[in-house]
């Protein structure tokens, strides 16, 4: 398994963590394909979903053969942590700042991404040994936010998720992200329910489109 700094620096080289929530377990193997092959390579499939690990293992085997990274999101706690980690997620990102997962991903290696959103939040994330820092929801705060919480942090890794949009990404970018998290903006769910993955795939190409271009900038 890849090292959790190889991890991070794919994440971060990508700019994109595309966050699949609530797919349907037989088609999250074509939408996660479709997806990637729209340029996305880190790959976040939530863990509220039912089977969740199950999901996590098959599209890890689908996209073996590939530079796709494959984690779990909305992970709350160590042994959900685990169970992801058994199945192949190779980074863990959670809403929340939870001790006890952030050192489970550390003790085995995998880049673990708490959700933040105070200076606070921030440092014991940090303390705990966390990666990166998801800054959640990033539309409740706005690109500012990341200054405010790199400000007593120095240069921490900040990846906002939650209300980033094509339209606005290059705010956050601005700010100091070093990458982005997005559901549906870059999840086109009236085509998956249409069965269309060209259209999921275009969906998530336009998404990467405007990261390349709001980064050479």
């Amino acid at each position: 398994m890849t090292d959790a700094r190889t991890i991070r620096d794919r994440i971060v080289d990508g700019g994109v963590v595309a966050v699949l929530r609530g797919i349907d377990e037989d088609r999250i193997v074509p939408v996660a394909r479709a997806i990637h092959e729209g340029g996305v390579d880190a790959l976040e499939i939530t863990a509220d979903g039912t089977r969740a690990s199950e999901q996590i293992a098959a599209v890890d085997r689908e996209l073996a053969d590939t530079d796709a990274i494959v984690g779990a999101g909305t992970v709350l706690d160590a042994p959900t942590a685990q169970s992801v980690i058994d199945a192949g997620a190779e980074f863990v990102v959670s809403p929340n700042t939870d001790v006890e997962t952030v050192r489970l991903c550390n003790r085995q290696g995998i880049l673990s991404a708490p959700g933040v959103m105070t200076p606070t939040e921030a440092v014991t994330a940090m303390e705990a040994g966390a990666d990166v820092l998801k800054l959640f929801p990033a539309s409740t705060v706005g690109p500012g936010h990341i200054g405010a919480i790199r400000g007593p942090l120095g240069d921490v890794d900040v990846i906002p998720t939650g209300g980033v949009s094509p339209d606005n990404v290059g705010d956050f970018f601005d700010a100091g992200a070093v990458a982005v998290g997005a559901g549906g903006a870059i999840v086109d769910y009236d085509a998956i329910a249409d069965d269309d993955m060209d259209r999921v795939r275009e969906t998530a190409a336009a998404f990467v489109d405007a990261v390349e271009s709001a980064r050479s900038e």
